[in-house]
């Protein structure tokens, strides 16, 4: 298959061409910007879309910046998919697209009501795709992901590396969450089976490993994975917040925004996707978190 991927040069975007290059796919890489009432003439069997703008925990970015990348872009990319012959374009979305903070699971039957930019402006492209009539012989996926890791990674998986592996004490302990996490080979598996198979329906997709964890098991499973005794203390969470808030004006490695991150409940459903792709995923939710976390060592 002859496959055309947009943000290639992006964490999951890197993995997946050499993940889709294994399956004797075809690949060419684009990096497009938005411009206004611009074309793209696609020639390729599918579209995999995966430029857009992160979230920015250090809240520096323009509003704009995220609904011109997030929204706009996917909108024009996606009209030049709509003309060509292309059969198959996946979105890359996010679970924040729906919500930035739940209670229970997260399940793609929830009234999506994000609340930052970032979720705004992926919610917003959602919207746009789903509003367009699909042309006979045509497929549209939307993939919302929770955290994506994996080797190369640098992020809050980084941060509790840093913790367990200088036997610094984790003094987040008191605080009782549990959250999704997903596999990069766990979510380059699903793309390519949606780009294989064509009896899976249309639609939107949560994807997330099997199993969720709590911060404090992720901290032990780190420390198993480094032969540490992982030290965990109780500290109490009203000490831990006025800490936070004093970083979010003071540059201290804690902030509101990563206490939030690292300790709030975050539960995702697969059950959608897993129906639908009929296949177990390949990578086990420890198996894969000891993968991304013997990799920081490397570092």
């Amino acid at each position: 298959m002859e496959i055309l991927m947009t943000g290639a040069t992006g964490f999951v975007g890197s993995y997946l061409r050499v993940y889709l290059e294994k399956k004797r796919n075809t690949i060419k890489t684009v990096s497009f910007r938005y411009h206004p009432d611009q074309y793209f003439d696609f020639k390729e069997n599918a579209i995999v879309h995966l430029a857009g703008k992160a979230h920015d925990i250090k809240n520096v970015s323009r509003p704009s910046d995220y609904y011109e990348a997030n929204f706009e872009l996917t909108k024009q990319v996606f009209d030049s998919f709509l003309k060509s012959e292309a059969a198959v374009f996946v979105y890359l979305s996010s679970v924040k697209a729906v919500a930035d903070n739940i209670d229970g699971v997260l399940t793609e039957d929830i009234v999506p009501n994000p609340q930052t930019h970032y979720g705004i402006s992926k919610r917003q492209a959602e919207e746009y795709l789903l509003s367009k009539e699909l042309p006979l012989g045509k497929r549209l996926y939307i993939l919302r992901p929770c955290m994506i890791h994996g080797p190369g990674n640098k992020g809050n998986l980084n941060l509790l590396y840093n913790f367990v592996s200088k036997n610094l004490p984790w003094p987040l302990g008191a605080f009782d969450n549990r959250r999704s996490f997903l596999s990069v080979e766990n979510i380059c598996f699903v793309i390519n089976e949606l780009l294989e198979t064509k009896e899976i329906p249309n639609g939107i997709y949560h994807v997330a490993d099997d199993d969720s964890l709590s911060t404090n098991e992720l901290i032990k499973t780190i420390g198993a994975n480094l032969s540490k005794k992982s030290v965990i203390w109780k500290v109490s969470p009203f000490g831990i917040k006025a800490i936070a808030r004093m970083g979010d004006y003071l540059s201290l490695p804690l902030n509101s925004e990563r206490l939030n991150k690292l300790t709030e409940n975050y539960v995702v459903s697969n059950s959608k996707i897993k129906k639908a792709l009929k296949k177990e995923f390949p990578v086990a939710t420890k198996e894969g978190l000891a993968i991304t976390i013997k990799s920081f060592n490397k570092i």
